[in-house]
């Protein structure tokens, strides 16, 4: 090549020597053997290029800046002549020559290193980057070193011209054109300098190392401008400071980045003289002229330095030692993945995204929302690059994320989920993490963000896709994809989605929307022949009507014929005894919302629900049927027993056949549901049929006992079957003979006392179940003081002494059902005290007269003493609580009197008969009436008056009252006054006249009367009354 020649001989030299290094650099394309080696060397000089253009261009060069130039291009040319022996196009090189020529490559790379080592540090003054690359290069290349690897130059050449492309562009792709001692030295070095000069520059000059006039805060920028290549002043914008990426010359000549002279120029209008921020010269044309040469010259500055920017880039996050220093480093590694695919690959292969999800657990919550983005920039494009991403963070940090209080950490996070959730395998992992579904549920109502909203949608959107993210999303209040795929979806996923609906559990405000989006697809479904379809259709059906509301839904839709068909029609067999099963508990849930049954058409032939054709059929199956169905026929039985008519069919029903018998069969089975049932509906229907079942019950085997003692033997274990088997046991009749005497005879008394004794000793309110358990156990044994006269019931009670029992339940329970049945109790056996209680029989001394004394030597007196037998005036005769019941022996009436202020009408009532049993005509009542004003019983009486205004309790009242009238002259202390000046009752007695019945007018006439508030003329004998009053 000659030489340009130019009147300056160092810049001829300059340009002569960068023309050399372009030819050499552009032939090592062409090489085959030892290709790293001269890639290597390529390397070097392409290096040193900027150093010899800033030679160049520097006003102040060194005095020996010509001949250091001339020094390097010549041995420029020897190398450029050792490239050459080793083309394609010459002949195959030797083993030992290939290796001369490596060692004559390495002298010259020395020899290079040594001149540019000549040139004086205070060149590059100003400029301490390119000064460190200076010496950095020199040093490298002064201590070089070539080794020739062991492999086949003669294979090598024989690959062929095809391969050899193949080969150069995988060179151009993989191999780091800078040497990592390079990246090493300049990691600590000091950023890029920036001039304060305000002059404007030529682009069209020469090309210095110097950038433009920047007001950049260093530590900001500490990598986004440190590059293994030094930059160009013309590569920077006069006007915004920043590296251009889109180029463009104006009139001037001088290139700016388009966007920022387009703003410059909008500032002017259209008739107003624009000038040239630069130069300030005026501009005849707002042409802006693409500078595609600069544009091309940066893209390539661009692509060489980009691998050495992301080195550095992770070098700073691995130091981390500030959230500036990381911020810079993400926004560089941002602008390297905007710029093209490729770029992407290279930050993931440099082992980049490891760092990256490590620092998502830094503090500073612009880091975390920089490092989101940029991870959803390296996840963008392709399946694999998500997948990448996926595989390497936790989800479950990412969800965390979604309720950061940050909201651009929040949105940030949402948008890397919705770019994950863009791939099948992913969005199956999503789902799997705990509370991820919900988070997104939670964000995609948020009112208050309405971004967050709108990806939160997306991300569910592309997750259902997944059936099992679907029954999530169900579960977690979001039931749109589940019903979209169960109206719209194929056979199979209609099926799948019918499934779950029949397993979750649905919250109450998506009960009806569900049932009225769901229920019409459904019973399309139990009309199908294949049996899947028909049993995940009945199983969602099954779910949907334990919401009462949807009884209605369900009815309009025509499906209560569809269920009917199903449980009498349809031949029980292991594929369809499921459905049946579903069925009769879907047609249980219906009636029990309290639909009119009357209305309800059961079937095409017209038959109504509470028909004989449909009760006789229902009752017929309970003898057949499996437990499970049989439990759903029993509901179905007992929501009709609250319709009179099918009411009478099903006791008809029961009464004619050995359906009772069956009925009471089921209380023995082990399944704890169906026993329930079946005990609920007796306890139903005892009402109409008691006496039967309680004679059935005495004859099934293992009963009554199993009623009893089934249950647990702690109050704490107590449960529903428990209560309701005690409960009904206590409510059967109460005069069947046969059924207390099977209580005794089946000893279930002992352990009745038992479980009430453990009762009271901790408490009922541990157990939900407690009260009524507790209240069953009572009335088994106010059941049997119903039955006194026989000898065993009244031994028995005796021996266990039910007085004391009752007396002590009356104080220590706060149970009101349990007070008023022991009310009853005492009441029952108090009327049996009369008749037990009998005269003491004294019996006279017998001494024997041994030897007899003179009277007045005696000791005794004249008159014999009779021994003290202590009676009970009230019974006229001898009395313990134990023997005779008596109230009064066993302290009971003040119990009695505590029970009068109870707010309970019911307790009140029970208490006043149980007192009224001591005012009975066959007692001794003025002695009665004497001991009940001693504890001021019409007092307590008038404040029942006073608080009460049922019927049955003012009658009890006045029944009382009026007893203590018509002996009030024999009454000390008698409370005649205080009745006659309590005002309530006169009110009370003047309501009962008025309003009444015929038994309460008589009784409030006469009291009246007594106390001369009505005339006394027809006042009927008091003393021969007849009183009534009301009795358990």
């Amino acid at each position: 090549m000659s030489l340009i020649k130019v009147n300056d001989p160092l810049e001829s030299t300059a340009k002569f020597l960068l023309a050399s290094i372009s030819e050499v650099t552009a032939s090592l394309s062409c090489l085959v053997i030892e290709r790293e080696k001269f890639i290597q060397f390529g390397c070097f000089i392409y290096r040193a290029s900027p150093i010899i253009m800033e030679l160049q261009a520097t006003e102040d060069a060194p005095r020996k800046a010509a001949e250091i130039l001339q020094s390097i291009s010549q041995k420029v040319d020897i190398a450029k002549d050792l490239v050459s022996k080793c083309q394609t196009s010459q002949s195959i090189v030797s083993d030992p020559e290939l290796k001369l020529i490596i060692s004559q490559l390495e002298e010259v790379t020395s020899q290079i290193g040594e001149d540019l080592s000549m040139i004086p540090p205070s060149t590059f003054e100003g400029q301490k980057y390119a000064a460190v690359a200076f010496r950095s290069l020199s040093k490298e290349m002064r201590h070089v070193n070539f080794q020739i690897t062991q492999e086949k130059v003669q294979a090598e050449q024989e690959r062929g011209v095809e391969n050899i492309q193949e080969q150069n562009e995988q060179a151009r792709a993989g191999t780091d054109l800078y040497s990592s001692n390079v990246g090493t030295s300049l990691t600590n070095s000091m950023p890029l300098s920036a001039s304060d000069s305000g002059e404007p520059f030529q682009s069209s000059g020469g090309s210095s190392m110097k950038p433009p006039s920047m007001n950049i805060n260093t530590t900001e920028n500490r990598f986004s401008h440190q590059f293994i290549e030094p930059m160009y002043r013309s590569f920077y914008c006069p006007l915004s400071k920043k590296i251009m990426d889109d180029p463009v010359t104006v009139q001037t000549g001088i290139t700016y980045e388009r966007k920022a002279i387009q703003d410059w120029l909008d500032k002017f209008e259209d008739s107003a003289p624009v000038f040239c921020p630069a130069t300030g010269k005026k501009l005849t044309s707002r042409v802006l002229e693409t500078n595609m040469a600069l544009k091309t010259t940066i893209e390539e500055w661009k692509d060489r330095n980009e691998l050495g920017r992301i080195k550095m880039a992770r070098a700073a996050l691995s130091l981390a030692s500030s959230s500036s220093m990381i911020l810079e480093a993400i926004k560089d590694l941002q602008e390297i993945c905007e710029r093209k695919v490729y770029s992407k690959v290279q930050v993931c292969n440099t082992g980049m995204l490891p760092l990256l999800v490590k620092l998502l657990a830094f503090k500073d919550r612009g880091v975390r929302t920089a490092l989101l983005d940029l991870l959803r920039q390296l996840a963008e494009d392709d399946n694999d690059s998500k997948e990448m991403v996926a595989g390497i963070m936790d989800l479950s940090v990412l969800v965390r994320l979604l309720s950061s209080s940050h909201q651009p950490t929040r949105c940030a996070a949402l948008l890397l989920l919705l770019e994950l959730s863009k791939t099948q395998q992913i969005r199956e992992s999503i789902g799997s993490i705990s509370g991820a579904i919900l988070v997104l549920i939670t964000n995609k109502y948020n009112c208050t963000d309405s971004f967050a909203s709108e990806k939160a949608d997306e991300i569910l959107m592309n997750l259902e896709s997944h059936p099992n993210n679907v029954k999530l999303m169900a579960e977690n209040g979001h039931v749109e994809p589940l019903l979209k795929h169960l109206t719209e979806g194929s056979n199979e996923m209609k099926q799948e989605m019918a499934m779950y609906l029949g397993e979750i559990c649905l919250h109450h405000d998506n009960q009806t929307y569900v049932s009225e989006r769901a229920v019409s697809s459904l019973v399309t479904m139990v009309q199908s022949d294949d049996d899947l379809t028909r049993t995940a259709g009945y199983k969602a059906l099954a779910r949907i009507s334990t919401h009462h509301p949807n009884s209605k839904v369900m009815f309009e839709a025509g499906i209560i014929p569809l269920l009917t068909e199903e449980i009498f029609n349809h031949q029980i067999s292991d594929g369809m005894n499921s459905s049946k099963a579903e069925a009769a508990s879907i047609l249980a849930n219906i009636i029990s919302s309290g639909l009119d049954l009357d209305l309800v058409k059961a079937n095409a032939q017209g038959h109504t629900m509470v028909s004989d054709y449909i009760v006789y059929n229902i009752v017929h199956m309970l003898k057949s049927s499996a437990p499970k169905l049989n439990i759903s026929l029993l509901k179905i039985l007992l929501s009709m027993t609250k319709f009179e008519k099918s009411m009478a069919t099903i006791v008809s029903v029961l009464k004619e056949g050995q359906g009772s018998y069956a009925l009471i069969e089921l209380i023995n089975n082990p399944e704890e549901e169906l026993s329930l049932e079946a005990i609920k509906l007796l306890q139903t229907l005892s009402s109409f049929m008691g006496h039967m079942i309680s004679e059935s019950i005495c004859k099934t085997s293992g009963l009554p006992e199993n009623l009893i003692r089934i249950i647990p033997s702690t109050i704490n274990q107590v449960t529903e079957k428990d209560a309701i088997s005690a409960k009904f046991l206590a409510e059967l009749p109460h005069q069947n003979l046969t059924l207390n005497v099977a209580i005794i005879n089946k000893g279930l008394v002992p352990d009745v006392l038992h479980k009430i004794e453990k009762a009271q000793q901790v408490g009922t309110r541990s157990s939900k179940y407690g009260n009524t358990y507790l209240e069953g156990l009572v009335g088994i044994l106010v059941r049997l003081t119903t039955t006194l006269y026989d000898p065993q019931i009244l031994t028995l009670a005796m021996d266990y002494n039910f007085t004391a029992v009752f007396t002590d339940l009356l104080t220590k329970t706060s149970s009101h059902e349990v007070r008023r049945l022991s009310a009853n109790g005492l009441e029952n056996l108090s009327v049996q005290s009369v008749n037990l209680s009998k005269p003491p029989q004294v019996k006279e001394p017998s001494f024997k007269k041994v030897f007899s004394m003179p009277k007045s030597l005696s000791f005794r007196s004249s008159r014999r003493r009779k021994m003290r037998v202590p009676i009970c005036h009230v019974h006229r005769g001898t009395c313990s609580s134990k023997s005779t019941f008596c109230l009064i022996e066993a302290k009971a009436v003040e119990g009695l009197l505590s029970c009068l202020h109870n707010e309970n009408a019911k307790v009140v009532e029970a208490a006043l008969s149980a007192l009224y049993t001591l005012l009975d005509d066959k007692v001794d009542v003025e002695m009665s009436l004497n001991l009940l004003n001693g504890v001021d019983l019409v007092q307590h009486v008038l404040n029942v008056v006073k608080d009460h205004r049922e019927e049955s309790v003012l009658q009890n009242s006045f029944s009382i009252i009026e007893k203590f009238l018509a002996r009030d002259s024999r009454i000390t202390n008698s409370p005649t006054s205080v009745i006659s000046q309590d005002k309530m009752l006169h009110v009370a007695l003047v309501s009962a006249l008025h309003r009444g019945d015929e038994a309460m007018k008589q009784v409030a006439e006469r009291i009246l009367r007594h106390l001369n508030r009505m005339p006394h003329d027809s006042i009927p004998e008091l003393t021969t009354a007849t009183y009534t009053y009301t009795r358990f």
